[in-house]
């Protein structure tokens, strides 16, 4: 059974699990309930997405156990992920449980494994809140000065993944979606891979005409943010910066370019 923060104190509570975005990277971006958990939480669990400015808001007594990727490589796995928040919530010898911040890199909600998180939480009967964070799409049309939906241009918005949770295999655009690519979309891939010759032709032979425009960002709203505009034709051979990737693609992107 989830917590209701409305009628709990705003501190962190003991024996609780708080699932927590912490935004694309900027710690100015994070949600004031997340920064006050930060400062509160008597353990948290990062992401390795999770940018140091945003830990720095730790507070110094907090045990921090990274639990993300390096690599691809997972360091631990999702089991043991709920284990040590079952570890560290549970009570021992009559005394509560430590507060335990589940830190997510954007939205807990969104590509973030959430779900199998919160059923496990379930399970085991643990009291737990969902802080929701600025998903990476959000703060990169932010950063670009671009509306993902424009009235002129995209009325629809498809937020996907290129990677599917079996294993690093790339999906293809009729695993992400129905019939033709709608002309009037733009189209947000995260985790697109590092082949995007690959992705590019996949995509324009759904459909998506080869002069739509795009634009890859890495490490958005950090001071390392690399924006690398293109059109989807010559996306294979785009200076794209390091992971992690955003790729935006359609009309939008044109209609509203940053001065």
């Amino acid at each position: 059974m989830s917590s209701n923060p409305q009628n709990s104190d705003l501190d962190a509570q003991p024996g609780h699990v708080y699932l927590v975005g912490a935004g694309p990277g900027d710690p100015s971006l994070l949600t004031l309930r997340a920064a006050h958990l930060l400062r509160t939480c008597d353990v948290i669990l990062p992401d390795d997405l999770v940018s140091d400015a945003v830990l720095d808001l730790a507070s110094p007594t907090a045990l921090i156990i990274p639990v993300g990727k390096r690599c691809g490589q997972p360091r631990i796995t999702q089991a043991g992920i709920h284990d040590l928040m079952l570890q560290h919530a549970s009570s021992k010898d009559g005394e509560p449980g430590s507060s335990v911040l589940r830190l997510k890199s954007g939205d807990p909600l969104v590509f973030g494994r959430a779900g199998e998180e919160i059923a496990f939480l379930r399970e085991h009967s643990l009291p737990f809140e969902i802080v929701p964070g600025i998903t990476a799409a959000f703060a990169v049309a932010a950063s670009l000065q671009t509306p993902l939906t424009d009235r002129n241009a995209a009325s629809k918005l498809i937020l996907a993944t290129a990677h599917h949770a079996a294993g690093k295999v790339t999906l293809t655009p009729s695993q992400m979606w129905s019939g033709a690519f709608p002309d009037d979309s733009t189209l947000v891939l995260y985790m697109p891979g590092r082949d995007f010759t690959t992705l590019a032709a996949s995509l324009i032979e759904s459909g998506i005409p080869p002069t739509t425009p795009c634009v890859a960002v890495s490490k958005a709203s950090t001071p390392d943010e690399h924006v690398c505009p293109t059109t989807l034709e010559h996306l294979g051979t785009a200076p794209i910066g390091p992971a992690p990737v955003l790729l935006l693609i359609g009309q939008a992107i044109q209609t509203n370019p940053k001065p």
